[in-house]
């Protein structure tokens, strides 16, 4: 039986296998690619996204990385006529402490003289409007003080709030109409689709990929291999003999009808960065604690809870997620999803939107309760590049930024694999940060992970 050769063999059909085939074949003109994933692009954990993007990160190298990924995805938002409805309404980290200088140093965010950050303390000093239009939204940070001047522009949130940090190059995409424009134009210039599952590799001049797809089984030979296998990232690696210092982390979130008009449209996406405490009853409350598997739920649980309108301004949903789990997991096609979630997450949104109590004694019909692995590193950073097996890359850990950081992923994927110029950060985003004792150091020292 003839066996498919390719020039590069792509494993995996999520957004960041489909940005570096977009990338390889519409700026370095490589079309003699195949793309194998056993089940249809974007359907695994790219579904599971949070559609979300921000240029707000603890580390530089991260933050030119994303920045840059932004710049892409405006390009391709020009392009294609803005088919995956890029809004810029920014996000908002909510909080109840005072303490701004404290904030500020804990965020990385830093007091300065130019326009990077706004301080406002009364509505008069506050005349940038919430606007969906990417092109017009300003960049930097507004720090928001006062309940009195954040209940006048954020209606919905608890009256208990003192400070605000507004950052404003962030917002929501639907990242499944991303990925799907750039798959049709790696797919218009030649680019192939395997739905099959990779079983073996075997490498010498050239790789052969055993594949099998219903029970049938077949080798495709390549050149050079993209191992762009979300959370299996780390099990296709080990059929090379490469061992990645990666781990999977399944998060889960909830989408709902807001039937009661609870949140405004025009919210941002809302993060409460306090810890939490839940507000059961106090009968509800010594149930939990008599319990050893649930008497978390009734101590305080870390922040990060977030939620935003879902659908656009004329739509009725809301997200609601609070990637609290730490827990590493070995991946699985079936995720086995906390029934005990909804109610864990609905109860802690509501202490920065206190109008979804009324969702307390039950959920509307329309209710969608899903979760994605995000796999990841200890310090939440990517690893894309090339690795000690000639001509096997990788491009993946993006944890839960996968949406936010396919563009740039893809397109530095593609910028290793064609030996092309490499941008300052292509090292630090590679396995050969392990080696760079001064970074690892740095990044262990950090008190965030950019993890929301």
């Amino acid at each position: 039986m003839t066996q498919p050769k390719f020039e590069i063999v792509i494993i995996g059909a999520g957004v960041a296998g489909i940005a570096s085939a977009y990338y390889l074949s519409q700026h370095y003109h490589r079309a003699d690619i195949a793309i194998i994933d056993p089940l249809a692009p974007m359907s695994f954990t790219s579904a599971q996204s949070g559609e979300n993007y921000r240029d707000w990160w603890p580390h530089q190298t991260m933050r030119d990385f994303i920045n840059h990924s932004i710049d892409l995805m405006e390009q391709i938002a020009c392009e294609s006529g803005d088919v995956f409805t890029m809004t810029r309404r920014g996000y908002s980290l909510a909080t109840r402490s005072c303490d701004i200088d404290d904030l500020l140093m804990q965020l990385n965010f830093e007091r300065s003289d130019d326009d990077s950050i706004r301080f406002h303390s009364d509505s008069s000093s506050y005349q940038s409007p919430i606007s969906a239009d990417w092109r017009t939204a300003p960049a930097g940070v507004d720090v928001l003080s006062g309940s009195a001047l954040i209940k006048h522009v954020f209606p919905s949130y608890s009256q208990d709030i003192q400070n605000i940090f507004h950052i404003r190059r962030a917002g929501d995409i639907n990242s499944q109409q991303l990925g799907q424009y750039m798959l049709a134009k790696a797919r218009a210039s030649g680019v192939k689709l395997l739905q099959a599952k990779v079983q073996n590799i075997e490498f010498g001049d050239q790789f052969k990929i055993i594949i099998s797809s219903q029970g049938d089984k077949q080798i495709v030979q390549a050149e050079q291999i993209i191992n762009a296998a979300g959370p299996f990232i780390a099990d296709i690696s080990q059929l090379v003999g490469i061992s990645l210092p990666v781990f999977n982390v399944l998060q889960q979130k909830i989408a709902f009808e807001d039937r009661e008009k609870t949140i405004p449209r025009s919210m941002p996406f809302s993060i409460d960065i306090d810890n939490a405490e839940l507000d059961w009853d106090q009968d509800e409350k010594e149930l939990l604690l008599a319990d050893e598997e649930l008497s978390w739920l009734a101590k305080p649980i870390a922040g990060n809870i977030h939620c935003r309108p879902d659908g656009g301004d004329h739509g009725s949903w809301l997200k609601l997620g609070w990637a609290f789990n730490e827990q590493p997991r070995q991946a699985e096609w079936q995720p086995r999803l906390n029934d005990q979630y909804p109610e864990i997450v609905l109860r802690g949104a509501a202490r920065l939107n206190p109008g979804l109590k009324t969702y307390y004694n039950g959920f509307p019909r329309a209710f969608h309760h899903y979760g994605g692995y995000y796999p990841m590193t200890d310090e939440n950073w990517p690893l894309i590049g090339s690795t000690d097996v000639s001509g096997f890359y990788i491009v993946g850990a993006l944890s839960g930024f996968g949406s936010m950081a396919a563009c740039a992923a893809g397109e530095l994927c593609a910028q290793w694999v064609t030996q092309s110029v490499l941008p300052e950060y292509a090292q630090d985003l590679s396995l050969g940060r392990y080696e760079n004792e001064t970074l690892m150091l740095e990044l262990k020292e950090l008190n965030r992970r950019g993890i929301l």
